[in-house]
């Protein structure tokens, strides 16, 4: 699978057609000529970008994607990396078609996004895992109140019905047309893990912690509250997923983040405050969600 992007490169260059001339210009224009060249230059280079098989070779590219996640939270991210990478019948690392020789890239088989699915419950004690549930607990508990974290708690504790981590993470030059193939390609291998009795196939709910941001000068509601007005999904295709949600609310990161997204951006970008939404959607309501990626992407 395949989809192209446009990245933004921001430097100093001249005009080549004005290059000639360079010698005849008065100092006037020479010194317009300088204040050009300290402005931003943005070029849109095209980038094609396919889905491979998760490798061990993929170990820092997802490590680094994943703290971009969980910031400073208490997470072991070397460990859900190598977890990620053993089940590797499940997920895909997002990498450039091809990458030219004179290429200034440092690696050519960056990862510039994954998509997986992490089974909590069956890895239940597993480090990783139970600080990713304490986590989330602990942040319910302070932004949705104790009946919501009492629900939460007892879906995380009935092994009858698994709780699957989905992980769709990439860089923000990657757009989000290609999450409808990589999401129907994971639900089909969920589906074959589950037949073929692997890890991570048989999972009940879906939980996904989702990068969202809202304007620094807009305020938050205390409880609840929708994002569709005020909250900006990083992956814009996860709002679908909120909307089929049971449970679900929103934490501040405010004091872990920089800037609410990374990749480079302009001063006249509005100040935007980082936060993570976390939701809980029933496995059974995946093929509505996939019918509006469908019909989101495709247009």
């Amino acid at each position: 699978m395949a989809s192209s992007a446009k990245r933004r490169a921001v430097g100093l260059g001249e005009n080549p057609e004005d290059s000639d001339n360079s010698s005849e210009e008065s100092p006037d224009s020479e010194e317009e000529d300088s204040e050009a060249s300290e402005e931003e230059i943005n070029e849109e280079v095209v980038v094609d970008f396919e889905a491979h098989n998760i490798s061990h070779n993929d170990f820092n590219g997802i490590k680094k994607l994943l703290q971009q996640l969980f910031l400073k939270a208490h997470v072991n991210t070397s460990e859900m990396t190598d977890i990620i990478i053993q089940q590797n019948h499940i997920g895909s690392v997002i990498k450039q078609a091809e990458v030219p020789e004179d290429s200034d890239d440092d690696d050519p088989d960056e990862v510039f996004g994954f998509i997986t699915m992490l089974n909590l419950t069956e890895r239940k004690g597993v480090q990783c895992v139970e600080e990713v549930k304490e986590l989330i607990v602990d942040q319910c508990e302070k932004n949705a109140g104790h009946s919501v974290t009492e629900q939460l708690e007892q879906i995380f504790n009935d092994t009858s019905k698994p709780v699957g981590l989905l992980m769709s993470e990439r860089f923000i030059n990657v757009p989000p047309q290609i999450a409808l193939p990589l999401h129907k390609q994971l639900q089909e291998e969920i589906g074959e893990a589950q037949r073929t009795n692997k890890p991570s196939g048989r999972c009940h709910y879906c939980l996904i912690i989702s990068k969202t941001c809202k304007e620094a000068t807009k305020s938050i509601p205390a409880r609840g509250g929708t994002p569709k007005e005020e909250y900006m999904f990083v992956n814009a295709e996860e709002e679908f997923f909120y909307e089929q949600a049971i449970l679900k609310f929103h934490y501040s990161v405010q004091d872990e983040a920089d800037s609410c997204l990374s990749g480079r951006w302009s001063f006249d970008d509005v100040p935007m405050k980082p936060f993570r939404t976390v939701m809980l959607i029933p496995a059974d309501r995946m093929p509505v969600i996939m019918d509006k990626l469908k019909e989101y992407l495709t247009v």
